[in-house]
């Protein structure tokens, strides 16, 4: 099925975000960024949820090794976050958009008053067409998921409890492999249609993936979990793939599809 107009949450890890020489891929995100204005000059509605804060405070305080403590993760995250948002800002301002920061924890969904308050500042940002909406765990204050490093897996589960609340047409979990493979270890073939993510399905998927990233495949599986329970489709694709984001507005769209 191909939507002539659709509200798509694309998610984006800390690994797609780093650049070989430390810090951010800022021509990746200016690529990105492109794709975005295309798609809203399309008719579409583009919501990010970005990890990369812990890298980009890592790279300000010249850091080549992730640190362990959680003091050093919320330091880095502290100084990493304006700087994310600001590549952010930087990429998408050719196209006259604008990048709009929701910085949430994991209880900030259990609340009520707070879930409601987040989907109203969301579609009144939807409302403006100019505004990229940019979700981030704000690492900064949720000390028990830093210390678990990042209950909500490389904010992989986040992307889709913000596909749930923005009542989403399409998750699309963006990652450095062509999606899921059939071997743990990434090799093997690639699995082109999930219905059901069962045992089977989950034994494919490895552990965590880089060095300098939390999630991994089975961490995107558990958020295509969550997404698919509320009838979301999800792709998960290579985010280095040209058009990426323009793919993923057709069914036919290179990854992994889940969706029953």
């Amino acid at each position: 099925q191909n939507f002539s107009s659709m509200r798509i949450v694309v998610k984006i890890g800390s690994s797609l975000l780093a650049s070989p020489a430390g810090g951010l891929a800022l021509r990746r995100l200016r690529d990105w960024a492109g794709q975005i204005a295309r798609l809203q000059r399309a008719g579409h509605e583009v919501i990010l949820v970005s990890s990369g804060a812990i890298r980009a405070g890592m790279q300000a305080l010249k850091m080549k090794k992730r640190p362990s403590s959680r003091p050093e993760l919320q330091a880095c995250a502290t100084i990493g976050q304006p700087l994310l948002m600001r590549a952010y800002a930087d990429a998408l301002a050719p196209h006259r958009l604008l990048a709009a920061q929701i910085l949430l924890t994991s209880w900030d969904l259990d609340s009520r008053r707070i879930y409601d308050n987040t989907r109203a500042t969301l579609h009144t940002l939807l409302r403006q067409k100019r505004a990229v909406p940019v979700f981030n765990e704000n690492d900064a204050l949720s000390f028990e998921e830093i210390a678990l490093l990042n209950a909500f897996g490389d904010n992989d589960r986040l992307s889709a409890h913000v596909a749930v609340l923005a009542k989403a047409d399409r998750l699309v979990i963006l990652t450095d492999a062509p999606g899921l493979m059939s071997r743990p270890d990434g090799s093997g073939q690639l699995i082109r249609r999930v219905r059901k993510i069962d045992d089977r399905i989950l034994a494919m998927a490895g552990g965590a993936g880089s060095v300098g990233s939390i999630g991994g495949m089975r961490s995107k599986l558990e958020a295509a979990r969550v997404a698919l329970a509320r009838g979301i489709p999800v792709l998960i694709a290579d985010g280095r793939r040209g058009k990426v984001l323009q793919e993923a507005t057709k069914i036919s769209a290179p990854g992994t599809w889940i969706a029953r």
